[in-house]
């Protein structure tokens, strides 16, 4: 073996033991915290309604978390917005597109081949040469293959791909997150109905009472029992709940149309379910993932985290464009002046060899390009602690949101049982005669208005008990594409 093969070789080998510049990506340190308040976390809820809330610390949503509801006409329509929300199917169009971007990056790992055929009528000028024989007109048909590979000597190709995988890693994610606010809009857009419904119904109630009412009250002002202010008070009242009925109206009106567009459709081809507060249950047992878990579930921060680690990939493409870049090619080809000569000796060519292409100036680009990846990825680091700090608070206060929403609906619990118990006492004056039916109307009317706080109180438990699933990053390995 001479002496210049075996340079050549000692060459080959050091550029295929490449090195791979820029930083290896290392994700980000899990919170040290087994809580979210400043203080202890609470365990449990206070007991409102038989129900009382408990936080399973440690534990992980469990797939299907709004299946926790009971509600089979809310499940159908999840798995309707699932199958048909333009949304969620253009967050998975792009994920597929990201990973068909993947497998297209890690093509330069490969040898590239190709094959050309061409076949012209030239012209040859011999007065290029400084002759004057006459020009020649002939045919030249050509065949060729080339073969190239690029060595990613300074690992700039595998930084790329690096990138291309993060990426796709982030629209994974991006897909997750999707699918998390689909589910949690279309649950929290059903008990919105749920409670808009029943109000509507027991608003029409409450005006039904107070006909009754006026009613009364002009009989007794005219038979001088009565001022006739009693009755202008009154009809004051049922203004006041005539107007908020339209209202209502258009809220389950805006409701339903909302949960069309959430299910994938247009609000005149699709009828919403007729959803009641009655057909929804309260979940009792709530997971509440430790603050080192949720970093590592929650679709936004695992979307977070995929962009620091293709902006630091990103570092690396930079750095390596820096340095020379080498590829190895070859091609063979035939030449001839017809295709019946096409394969003879005399007309074939070839070569062979290695290609070093490298920078000398260029203004100052390339450094540029590297400084700025270097920033990029700093701000990437300060948007991946601002995601967890702000999912952090998220769980904060809907931890806090429960807490609070299982005292004031107790509150207006023991306040619905006053006024229940408040109008079978008026009911039963009324029939030992003690008191005029007026009375019964207002406690009945007082038992209404209670059952209207109630039913507010029970509709804000349930948004909020969503709210934290949501909080909790739902169930990422749930999701199917």
């Amino acid at each position: 073996m001479s002496l210049l093969t075996k340079r050549l070789f000692a060459l080959l080998g050091a550029m295929l033991t490449s090195c791979t510049l820029g930083p290896d990506f290392v994700p980000p340190k899990a919170p040290e915290s087994t809580h979210y308040n400043r203080k202890q976390d609470p365990d449990d809820t206070v007991t409102a309604s038989k129900v009382s809330q408990h936080f399973d610390k440690g534990a992980k949503p469990a797939s299907g978390w709004w299946k926790l509801y009971r509600s089979k006409q809310l499940d159908a329509v999840v798995a309707e917005g699932v199958h048909n929300n333009p949304t969620l199917e253009a967050a998975e169009a792009s994920l597929r597109l990201s990973h068909d971007n993947l497998r297209a990056g890690y093509g330069i790992f490969y040898p590239q081949a190709s094959l050309d055929v061409a076949a012209s009528r030239q012209k040859f000028s011999p007065e290029r040469f400084g002759s004057d024989a006459p020009a020649p007109i002939f045919n030249l048909v050509t065949l060729s293959a080339s073969v190239s590979y690029a060595l990613d000597v300074f690992g700039g190709e595998h930084r790329m791909v690096e990138n291309l995988q993060a990426q796709a890693d982030q629209q994974r994610a991006i897909v997750q997150g999707s699918y998390l606010v689909l589910v949690g809009n279309i649950v929290n857009t059903a008990i919105a109905m749920a409670a808009y419904r029943d109000e509507i119904e027991l608003t029409n109630e409450m005006i039904a009472l107070q006909g009754e009412e006026i009613s009364i009250a002009e009989k007794q002002s005219k038979a001088g029992v009565a001022a006739y202010s009693a009755v202008l008070a009154l009809q004051s009242q049922l203004s006041l709940l005539e107007a908020s009925l339209p209202s209502l109206q258009q809220k389950l009106s805006q409701s339903g149309h909302l949960l069309a567009s959430l299910a994938g459709y247009a609000p005149s081809e699709w009828q919403p379910p007729e959803f009641s507060m009655d057909d929804l249950v309260l979940p009792e047992k709530l997971p509440l993932s430790l603050p080192s878990k949720l970093v590592r579930q929650r679709p936004d921060i695992l979307a977070a985290e995929a962009g620091m680690h293709a902006a630091s990939a990103n570092i690396g493409v930079a750095s390596a464009a820096q340095f020379p870049s080498f590829t190895l090619s070859a091609s063979f080809g035939q030449n001839s002046t017809s295709m019946n000569n096409l394969l003879a000796k005399n007309g074939s060519f070839w070569n062979v060899g290695p290609d070093i292409s490298t920078p000398l100036f260029d203004g100052g680009t390339l450094a540029a390009r590297k400084a700025g990846a270097v920033e990029a990825y700093r701000q990437s680091q300060a948007l991946y602690r601002q995601t967890v700090i702000s999912a952090l608070t998220q769980v904060a206060d809907t931890l806090r949101a429960l807490e609070h929403d299982a005292k004031v609906s107790l509150a207006y619990s023991q306040g619905l049982n006053a006024a229940k118990d408040a109008l079978h006492l008026a009911r039963a004056n009324y029939r030992a005669g003690t008191v005029n039916y007026l009375q019964v109307l207002n406690a009945d009317m007082q038992y209404h208005q209670a059952r209207l706080n109630y039913l507010e109180a029970c509709a804000q438990r349930l948004q909020d008990t969503t709210a934290f699933f949501v909080a909790m990053g739902g169930n990422p390995e749930q999701v199917a594409y």
